[in-house]
């Protein structure tokens, strides 16, 4: 019975299987499924566009590629890779990924029976190596079935940039969903190609961030119980060439980020991200007439245009959490928080102004739970405090205080600007805006000790502030600074 195995190669391989019968659960694939996988790999990969472009998973050993073959050869290797898991075993040895017995026929001229390397599997050792292997015997032993999946394993994986893109999550499922939407396009594009007598295979024309954040938002919509957090998951994705230069990058989506995303498009947030990854798109950076020129000018020179590979600035960053989350969070959500304040100021009378608690302080809360894991204490000070100090500015109009606390690098300066702000409210009669356990909850580690995320505090702070001030800035638009698309309105060492 097949299985999932933990290994990204062999699980996208069983999930394009099992994509391409139109099945869910690995227990429920037959004899017939296998078989109708392995003839179809059989008739389509020993021709174009897919014998020449899946050499990047198996070089050009392989038994499709080889140009040494004859016909008859190429054949009869085709049929010991695709169906070797309908022949019993007589070996010892057992599957590195199943545990099942290994195959019983040899792969290679070099390897002993029901063992596999570089041709087989991407990125090890060749045939006659013996670094990195048990006890010095060349390949590693594999069983019929895990052969079979290895061999369908591209068609689940995103063409890009003349690699593939694998992509591998801890819920199963997950996994099934990518490699369902990658055989889709491939299948579609190989008979479009094959049709039009194309030697090569259509690129995917986005960024590594791009596609994988985009397919993940689909596969959430589409999904019944990944919409929620019931079923956690985090997804790596491999983009390899095991080619004449074999190389691996690596791309996480861990827990938080991938939780993050799927709660950012419920109702109570999707307003907010849905604003946000709309302002992160690139302007046009041409119209269609440049366009034009551009490919004529080069089809002028004996040159292909190169495509215009599509970026979504803020899917691609998504690959740098939960590292880089105080410069996400400057980038994104305290932008839009500026650019909402900028746009209610001018367009919305102050009774349109919405009251405090919108969308823009939801998610970014959400963003702090989910990706910096940030306790729940000190994010209700953070909101709390950017609730006070709205309220100071709006009631004492201190239009000094906010450009200072707004763009303030050091942190003495901004600390002294709070206890002057603090104290000109305690001499109005008020209540302090800040108590010493609530500065050092927010702010500091110790006394007089920063942490040394204090901006992000403050920015965080300033999230909050913006948002209760709508009404307060709708007459005071000149203290807020303009927000603009390269950062250049936010403080200068944060800029982007």
């Amino acid at each position: 019975m097949m299985q999932w195995t933990g290994d990204p190669y062999v699980d996208v391989g069983l999930a394009t299987i099992l994509a391409f019968r139109n099945k869910e659960d690995p227990a429920q694939l037959t004899d017939d499924d296998l078989r109708a996988m392995a003839e179809w790999i059989a008739e389509n990969y020993a021709r174009n566009p897919l014998k020449s472009f899946l050499t990047v998973a198996f070089t050009s050993n392989a038994w499709f590629a080889q140009p040494s073959f004859t016909p008859e050869k190429r054949e009869e290797r085709g049929k010991v890779h695709l169906f070797a898991w309908q022949q019993a075993s007589s070996g010892t040895e057992r599957c590195v990924f199943t545990g099942l017995p290994s195959a019983a026929v040899p792969l290679s001229d070099k390897l002993a029976p029901g063992r596999a390397a570089r041709a087989q599997i991407p990125l090890t050792q060749g045939d006659e190596d013996i670094n990195f292997y048990p006890n010095g015997d060349s390949g590693l032993a594999i069983s019929g079935q895990a052969l079979l999946c290895l061999q369908a394993f591209p068609l689940g994986c995103a063409k890009l940039s003349g690699r593939l893109l694998a992509v591998h999550a801890s819920q199963p499922a997950v996994t099934l969903a990518f490699a369902r939407e990658f055989l889709a396009i491939n299948r579609k594009n190989i008979a479009l190609a094959q049709q039009a007598g194309e030697t090569k295979l259509p690129e995917t024309r986005y960024g590594i961030g791009t596609l994988l954040v985009d397919t993940l938002m689909k596969i959430i919509a589409e999904s019944r119980y990944l919409a929620d957090d019931s079923a956690p998951f985090s997804i790596i994705a491999y983009h390899l060439t095991n080619g004449q230069t074999p190389e691996i990058a690596i791309y996480h989506l861990p827990l938080g980020v991938t939780g993050f995303l799927r709660l950012a498009r419920t109702p109570r947030y999707s307003a907010a991200w849905g604003r946000i990854a709309q302002a992160a798109l690139p302007r046009q950076a041409e119209d269609d007439g440049a366009a034009g020129n551009r490919k004529r000018l080069a089809k002028a020179k004996g040159a292909t245009a190169k495509p215009t590979i599509q970026r979504n600035p803020l899917y691609e960053d998504l690959l740098s959490l939960p590292e880089e989350a105080p410069r996400f969070l400057r980038r994104y959500l305290l932008r839009d928080a500026l650019h909402q304040a900028k746009s209610l100021t001018a367009t919305q009378s102050d009774a349109a102004v919405p009251a405090a608690g919108s969308a823009s302080w939801d998610l970014t809360e959400l963003f702090l739970k989910e990706v910096m894991s940030m306790d729940k204490t000190r994010i209700e000070h953070i909101r709390a405090l950017g609730d006070r100090l709205a309220d100071y500015v709006a009631a004492e109009n201190d239009r000094r205080f906010f450009r200072a606390f707004y763009s303030e690098q050091n942190y003495a300066l901004l600390r002294n600007a709070l206890l002057k702000a603090n104290t000109n409210a305690v001499r109005r009669g008020k209540p302090p805006l800040i108590t010493f356990d609530q500065f050092i909850e927010v702010f500091e580690e110790g006394e007089d000790i920063a942490y040394k995320d204090w901006k992000l505090a403050r920015d965080l702070v300033l999230i909050r502030m913006i948002e209760r001030l709508a009404a307060w800035l709708s007459d005071n638009a000149d203290a807020l600074p303009e927000p603009s698309a390269d950062g250049s309105s936010l403080p200068e060492d944060e800029q982007t």
